[in-house]
């Protein structure tokens, strides 16, 4: 079943990846988010992606080496970059290194500790030991410097806020974030793991974290909508792609959230899918607060994007078959006539050759066809 699908998805993954790789001024071989050279830097969160959903077009060693390259330009109190540039400047923030875009990104951490999980799951133990011991404590570090509310979610300063998730980075999100906090959450749990499994001091304290999230995010969700708000003070909006990656990434809501979201998406897609892409927001919305002006059906504030089209096509597979395989078609389709950009609407395409559109739903298809074999009887094929 969907044997051509597969490899066509695989290779336009793998193509893509080969096609960003540069060389730093120190060696170092980074990967970059598009084929083109627009964004001329590791960035954490787009490398953290190609590794998890397309780690089979990428060696070992390669990661292990962006993860140095990311860790040794820490800011002095510990806080991660968002990218560092091929000659080696650390940028913490959205936006040019002058003029940032709010406070330091809050993915930063979250998504290299991803990159690190997934590179643990794919090295024999005794060699990712000490890799795992190397890094550990810089981890932790900038694990714990996000800043929280009482409840121990993620919390953005309505005066002085951060750039929030990577895709959203243009965004005003403020008060207590929801996809942020998720980040943050499966983090923890990944710290937590690896902990255990290595031998690593007192996993606890990132169960701890996990558990106050897992007891709090609910205040985020609205039992009349069915659906969960993107932040408690500006943007309190409902997100979307917070909500299919909450169920991909298995967040243990209660089993009536988990099935308002499904339906939510199902009876919403035509409001938030374009050609197999994802919108933030339903459709004829607007995020509520910018840090920088992006206009309406653009970039953040409007396009449609594939990087949560895989996330989608898993949650559809569950509640409505054959609106996932609708998905899965149109995205592929407009791989193939259009090619891989960054976000695409009616009349407008941004940078293409981008990495993660494809390796996300190369991921994302894959793990839908694992996990539900019956998936749409193969007829895209």
């Amino acid at each position: 079943m969907y044997t051509n699908t597969t490899q066509y998805l695989r290779a336009l993954a793998s193509d893509l990846v080969h096609g960003c790789r540069r060389t730093a001024a120190d060696g170092t071989v980074i990967y970059t988010p598009d084929g083109t050279a627009s964004y001329d830097g590791l960035w954490l969160r787009d490398f953290s992606y190609m590794v998890e959903y397309a780690g089979f077009a990428i060696p070992d060693q390669d990661i292990v080496n962006c993860i140095r390259y990311a860790v040794r330009h820490r800011r002095a109190d510990g806080w991660m970059p968002d990218r560092v540039t091929t000659d080696g400047l650390a940028v913490y923030a959205a936006g040019i290194a002058a003029a940032p875009v709010g406070e330091a990104n809050l993915d930063n951490t979250p998504f290299l500790i991803f990159t690190v999980d997934s590179l643990s799951r794919r090295m024999d133990p005794e060699a990712f030991l000490p890799l795992f011991t190397e890094w550990e404590a810089d981890l932790e570090q900038g694990l714990f410097l996000l800043p929280l509310e009482e409840h121990g979610l993620v919390y953005n300063d309505v005066q002085n806020p951060h750039s929030p998730y990577g895709f959203t980075d243009t965004i005003g999100k403020t008060g207590t974030l929801y996809m942020e906090s998720l980040l943050y959450w499966r983090a923890c749990r990944m710290m937590e793991r690896m902990c255990k499994t290595y031998g690593i001091k007192n996993p606890d304290r990132f169960a701890k974290a996990a558990e106050s999230v897992e007891r709090s995010l609910s205040l985020l969700f609205d039992p009349a909508a069915g659906a969960f708000y993107a932040a408690t003070k500006d943007c309190h909006q409902y997100d979307i792609w917070g909500m299919a990656y909450m169920l991909y990434i298995g967040f243990p809501c209660s089993a009536d959230e988990k099935q308002a979201v499904l339906s939510f998406l199902e009876k919403n897609y035509d409001a938030c899918v374009y050609r197999g892409q994802v919108r933030h927001l339903l459709k004829g919305q607007y995020w509520e607060r910018l840090l920088i002006d992006v206009e309406p059906e653009t970039y953040q504030n409007g396009a449609y994007w594939a990087t949560a089209s895989g996330w989608m096509i898993w949650c559809l597979a569950q509640q409505n078959p054959a609106l996932a395989v609708r998905a899965l078609e149109d995205v592929v389709s407009c791989f193939k006539t259009d090619g891989s950009f960054e976000c695409i609407n009616e009349d407008y395409e941004k940078l293409p050759l981008f990495v993660v559109s494809a390796t996300n739903v190369c991921g994302g298809f894959e793990r839908t066809i694992s996990d539900f074999p019956e998936f749409g009887a193969g007829k895209i094929d």
